[in-house]
């Protein structure tokens, strides 16, 4: 089953408001309306604090995604500073949907042969598993098996950054040289983000000039 990558927000917490908070903790966090009208000063200001930003309040501020994509940009999800991240996993259960991603970007004859192997793959992967399960046990198995899954099936990933973490997986994912899916997957989110309904983290974004 030929599947896009793709990105769902599922949940976010902070926002401009939490953070700056967690900025003026050491004075007083009472949100007079005043105070309210310094949050874009304030936020500017610890970003682009010299020489280094003030990052911690920064991670107050969550962002949580569910997302479907190929095992390829699935490990660089892993490489980042991140709250956390679990996904689904062919060493505890049976990977039935064989979901798979394609290049769109490729000559129709080179997706035709990436469909023909990863179809070929994900034959091998359910008959290995069915031949295996009498011989190794059910769990070694799913755990032999896999390794007849190609890097661009597709698993899904429960991720959370907070806001630190985000802008380092952003500024690093959306640069011309990552890798396009990748890429994609950062720019899907950021227009998540964005379009948060109130547009909690406006200014966080402002000062990150994204």
């Amino acid at each position: 089953m030929t599947m896009n990558n793709s990105v769902k927000l599922i949940g976010w917490y902070g926002g401009d408001e939490a953070i700056s908070c967690s900025a003026w903790t050491s004075t007083s966090r009472d949100l007079s309306p005043e105070k309210r009208e310094r949050i874009p000063a304030l936020i500017e200001q610890l970003w682009n604090a010299e020489p280094v930003p003030h990052g911690t309040p920064f991670e107050k501020g969550m962002v949580h995604f569910l997302v479907n994509c190929d095992i390829a940009s699935h490990i660089h999800l892993l490489k980042h500073r991140i709250s956390s991240i679990n996904a689904e996993s062919a060493r505890y259960k049976e990977l039935k949907e064989d979901k798979y991603y394609i290049p769109d970007d490729w000559p129709q004859e080179a997706q035709r042969h990436l469909i023909g192997f990863t179809q070929m793959s994900n034959q091998w992967y359910h008959q290995c598993l069915e031949e295996l399960t009498p011989i190794l046990g059910r769990k070694r198995a799913k755990e032999s098996a896999r390794f007849f899954k190609t890097y661009n099936s597709q698993i899904e990933s429960d991720v959370m950054f907070n806001m630190r973490s985000f802008h380092n997986f952003l500024t690093q994912r959306m640069d011309d040289h990552a890798q396009v899916e990748i890429q994609e997957i950062a720019r899907q989110m950021l227009n998540l983000v964005k379009n948060i309904e109130g547009n909690p983290f406006q200014h966080t974004l402002n000062a990150w000039n994204l």
